[in-house]
């Protein structure tokens, strides 16, 4: 089970989750949220984070010359779009990136995924009107397709106390969290943070050792998983 720590904003927390065991740290280029980090910030945050642990860079319909801008300055491994940006605009910077689905009650979630045949993977998070994501919300887990061929990064109102159920009726290969292991907007709390990624990881191993129900299972060809 992969987890993202999102809304880093200085270089104490991003070592800090690393050290916890995140698989990958959010930096939110979005100015009108409390997260929002500066592409200066954003290179000296980088700079803390070890070998292995992925950068991912938060958008929400950024003027397609902004992202250049971002990704001369900051090391970005992948790309995660809040947004109503289409397909073209997402893979216009030739970048891995995700597609974040707001659970809008009625939406399509595989007509949604359709849409973006490239994209690496959908995160899936609550909706609340003319809120792009960070909203603490929760949603129905029983919604979050277990059978589309893609892959899930669940999100919204998650914490340390939730994970582990949420990842057992979602089945997700992900798991991404901000305000449930804060002590501040983008003030991580060290003690919320490794309880979360421990929870996640921990339940992620024993789904995984199951059986093929957990996300990811299955048999590559010749050889046994």
């Amino acid at each position: 089970m992969r987890v993202k720590i999102c809304g880093i904003t200085c270089v104490g927390d991003a070592e800090m989750a690393a050290a916890a065991g995140a698989d990958a740290l959010g930096l939110v280029f979005y100015e009108k949220s409390p997260r929002f980090v500066t592409p200066e910030q954003a290179a000296e945050i980088a700079h803390g984070v070890p070998p292995f642990v992925q950068l991912v860079g938060l958008f929400v319909d950024a003027h397609p010359e902004r992202v250049r801008e971002i990704l001369a300055a900051v090391p970005l491994n992948l790309l995660q779009f809040h947004g109503s940006e289409t397909a073209p605009y997402c893979e216009q910077f030739r970048r891995p990136y995700i597609k974040a689905l707001r659970m809008k009650p009625g939406v399509d979630v595989n007509a949604a995924m359709a849409a973006h045949p490239r994209a690496r993977g959908f995160l899936l998070d609550a909706y609340r009107a003319g809120v792009p994501g960070g909203t603490g919300e929760s949603f129905d887990w029983q919604r979050v397709p277990r059978d589309s061929g893609r892959q899930i990064v669940l999100a919204g109102g998650l914490n340390p106390d939730n994970v582990a159920e949420a990842i057992r009726v979602a089945g997700p290969g992900a798991v991404d969290v901000s305000g449930g292991v804060e002590m501040a907007p983008g003030r991580k709390d060290r003690q919320r943070t490794a309880a979360f990624v421990r929870a996640a990881k921990e339940v992620g191993k024993s789904m995984s050792a199951g059986g093929p129900d957990y996300v990811g299972a299955g048999k590559c060809e010749g050889v046994e998983k």
